[in-house]
């Protein structure tokens, strides 16, 4: 026998009638661990000989990683990490040289050097990342290891299981803790728990906060129930993203009817955000508007996630992601209404913002009211928008797309709206109006379905037949300002439809997608290349055929001249997909006199406005050339107008309209001399998806003294005044 610690604890026996070795294997406990991860994710830790320890990436494989994720209750292994990916761990590196199949049943039965024995050093931990569906009916606690102590909960599933007279309000904010364990739902006794340990639920279940709650109720309804007791208590610090991030606590004795003697199943009361406010079966709140003025989150998916802007001295700005880390993204996330954050993303993974990065080297405790509350490095040179940080929460089950579904088309993510709605007494599907039906109805549709972003929004669908018993137009004149969580929140004509097209092929229909372009103008160029300059109109036939001048000129001499603000502009593609036109290029219309192609109607307007926003002057951009002029150092161009190429903007890069441009200006023959607002508007139709529409406005102030102008103070605004003008003009 081998007994040296220091080499191995395994036993071999020869046994000649065999002809091969028998192993005894040692009885080891595992558990992830490690920075910015998730719970099926981290550094693998090896708990033997009553010592934590780490595993060194030599020979390591895809199959180790599915034998670590079977072993901690995983249904299968999607990667693995080498080099310390998720830090470097502390004491022995326990296994090196390891050689799996895949279908062992725990790591101490792959082949390795042996226990203890590796010439590895920390910086050679290895990781994997886990699949997130659990092993039904795993159980999870087999007494393997000799001590629990620094073990993580792992079960199935938690819940918060409401009593019955609660089971109709949504969401669920409170009811008994009960976890899944070997398959069977059991509570957890009372008796250890802690406020820190509801934070964690509530958070997880997307409440920021959790309260006291009155549990004489609950008790008497306990002693009707039959308990099925988990036989270990939960030490959580109130910091963690997730149940498995806890401790185990002590193991509790459970014997017969006197279990958990000195409490009662545990039971939680949640705090729901103010975008969720708990109501009986269907009836939500009319609309969503986060009032929150420091933070605020753009460029996400899908609600309760995007890049973290806060607002410092009127502007709004990033954070880097240098120290980022779950405790900051939960702050943010609880700050803004939803629960502990699922995901602290750096590398600004939800695209990259604009104007000034406010903080940098964010250090959060976890229990700040407020991002702003955290220390931070107030001198954030070096960092760039590359580095923008981002957050996904956890955001309550409000069973939004039970009332929604898309019907007939080729994949989940696309096809014919169709909505649950009250006729009669009862419930029926039926579908939309396409009347009105545009982008930003679309925008809510794949929100409140999960499927992110709009891609298309579609005001004929005949191509996919939905069901045959939905055809009935139920909603119809709807118009969304693009903050709703749900179609409902939209203005819609209520019970009485009013659809003169009538529903069938003019049903409304969607395609929905995970990514989006985000089209951002450069304030700077803008500013930094306006000037005036006057032109004969008898040179400006083409401008005029396109209507790209003031009206006065139609009836004016053609040798008289027309004056021209003249700039350029420069518009990045800062999303996470390429910006499109939305029509193909054989509905774009040719431009014989510019001979050039158009394919949107109008890409752009210009107008000079008031100081109290009366518009003076006005110009538009027609789409007649969208290419990638420059691209960030590494991304190749892939469109260009040349020879009737493909028109669009490549992440990552820019397309410049120079000031030289026909059409690029705007006509200000007529305007008299005095302080002015130049504005500028991409995308102004919502034509095209994009991530974030608020930084599509630009806006300077402008000086004109009847000879010269100065423009100055320009700054990226909001679109929500201007979507409200959209909205009203057309209602």
């Amino acid at each position: 026998c081998q007994t040296d610690k220091s080499k191995s604890l395994n036993l071999y026996v020869y046994l000649p009638s065999l002809h091969k070795f028998l192993l005894f294997v040692p009885k080891i406990q595992l558990r992830l661990a490690g920075e910015k991860r998730k719970h099926y994710e981290g550094r693998v830790e090896v708990l033997y000989d009553g010592e934590w320890g780490t595993v060194c990436d030599d020979d390591f494989s895809i199959y180790a990683a599915q034998v670590v994720c079977r072993e901690l209750g995983f249904m299968d292994a999607v990667s693995w990490l080498p080099s310390a990916k998720y830090g470097r761990g502390e004491g022995r590196i326990w296994l090196d040289n390891l050689h799996c199949t895949g279908s062992e049943k725990s790591l101490a039965q792959c082949e390795s050097n042996g226990f203890g024995v590796s010439d590895c050093k920390h910086s050679e931990d290895v990781g994997v990342v886990c699949s997130q569906k659990r092993i039904p009916g795993f159980k999870f606690i087999r007494n393997q290891a000799s001590s629990m102590e620094g073990l993580n909960v792992q079960v199935e599933d938690v819940r918060i299981r409401a009593t019955y007279s609660n089971r109709k309000r949504i969401p669920i904010t409170e009811g008994f803790v009960e976890v899944k364990d070997g398959g069977k739902w059991r509570q957890i006794c009372s008796e250890e728990w802690t406020q820190m340990n509801s934070r964690v639920i509530c958070g997880m279940y997307g409440f920021p906060d959790e309260k006291n709650i009155n549990i004489r109720p609950y008790k008497l309804l306990a002693k009707r129930r039959k308990k099925n007791y988990w036989g270990f208590s939960v030490n959580c610090t109130g910091n963690e993203a997730d149940l498995s991030d806890c401790k185990l606590g002590r193991e509790i004795e459970l014997r017969g009817n006197n279990t958990c003697r000195k409490g009662m199943p545990t039971v939680v009361s949640c705090m729901p955000g103010r975008g969720f406010a708990p109501s009986v079966s269907i009836g939500f709140r009319k609309a969503y508007r986060v009032e929150q003025p420091l933070v605020r989150l753009r460029g996400g998916a899908l609600i309760g996630e995007g890049r973290v802007e806060v607002l410092k001295n009127g502007e709004w700005g990033t954070v880097c992601d240098d120290k980022w880390n779950i405790r900051a993204a939960t702050v943010v996330c609880r700050e803004l209404g939803f629960g502990s954050a699922k995901e602290a993303l750096s590398g600004a993974k939800m695209g990259q913002g604009i104007g000034s990065v406010h903080m940098n080297e964010v250090e959060c405790s976890g229990f700040e009211k407020s991002l702003t509350e955290c220390h931070f490095n107030r001198d954030s040179v070096g960092c760039s928008h590359e580095e923008d940080a981002a957050v996904k929460c956890n955001v309550p089950a409000m069973g939004f797309n039970t009332r929604l579904r898309l019907s007939g088309g080729r994949n989940p993510s696309e096809g014919r709206v169709e909505v649950l709605a009250e006729r009669n007494g009862s419930l029926v599907w039926g579908t939309v109006c396409s009347d009105s039906w545009g982008t930003m109805e679309a925008m809510v549709v794949c929100r409140q379905l999960g499927l992110g972003f709009a891609n298309h929004a579609f005001q004929e669908t005949w191509y996919w037949q939905g069901d045959s018993s939905s055809q009935a137009v139920v909603m119809s004149g709807v118009r969304c300002s693009g903050t709703e969580m749900t179609l409902d929140q939209c203005l819609h004509h209520g019970k009485h439809v009013i659809c003169p097209n009538g529903g069938g092929r003019f049903a409304a229909g969607v395609s929905c997608t995970l990514t989006a372009p985000d089209l951002v103008l450069s304030a700077q160029v803008v500013e930094q290349t306006t000037y005036l300059e006057d032109r004969p109109l008898y040179a400006l036939q083409c401008a005029q055929e396109e209507r790209c001048l003031s009206t006065t000129s139609d009836n004016a001499d053609p040798t008289s001249y027309r004056r021209l603000l003249r700039f350029s502009s420069q518009i990045h593609n800062n999303g996470l997909s390429d910006f499109r036109p939305r029509a193909s290029p054989h509905s774009w219309v040719w431009h014989e006199c510019h001979r050039h192609y158009h394919s949107m109607e109008v890409f752009t307007y210009y107008d000079l406005l008031s100081l109290n926003g009366t518009k003076v002057a006005e110009g538009h951009k027609a789409s007649f050339c969208l290419e990638d002029t420059y691209c960030d150092e590494g991304i190749q161009k892939r469109y260009e107008c040349a020879n009737f190429g493909s028109q669009g903007i490549t992440v990552g890069c820019w397309d410049t309209y120079r000031h030289d441009i026909d059409c690029q200006w705007i006509d200000i023959t007529d305007v008299k001399p005095g302080d002015y607002i130049l504005q500028v508007v991409i995308n102004p139709n919502y034509e095209v998806a994009e991530s974030d529409y608020t930084n599509n406005v630009m806006k300077c102030r402008s000086r004109y003294d009847g000879h010269r102008i100065w423009t100055y103070n320009c700054h990226i605004g909001e679109t929500n005044a201007l979507r409200t003008h959209f909205l009203l003009d057309n209602i």
